[in-house]
């Protein structure tokens, strides 16, 4: 067996990582993304993107509406 590798390792240098049998193990981490009080998703579009969006769809109407006057009467 020299080419196989241990899948388990070697407790003794493993002390501080693992838990001895019937120990509470540490806390989780809270760097998870889940993280905080839970706050369901809000739906639909924000007014102030909409505003936004709406109005540069009317300012490009509007030039192209002042351009296609100018090309008419040129």
């Amino acid at each position: 067996m020299t080419g196989r590798s241990n899948p388990d390792p070697d407790p003794r240098g493993l002390s501080e990582e693992r838990t001895p049998p019937g120990a509470t193990p540490p806390a989780e981490s809270g760097t998870s993304t889940g993280t905080g009080p839970y706050r369901p998703p809000r739906r639909g579009w924000a007014s102030g993107p909409l505003l936004i969006i709406w109005s540069l769809a009317l300012l490009f109407a509007l030039f192209f509406l002042v351009y296609a006057i100018l090309l008419a009467l040129a």
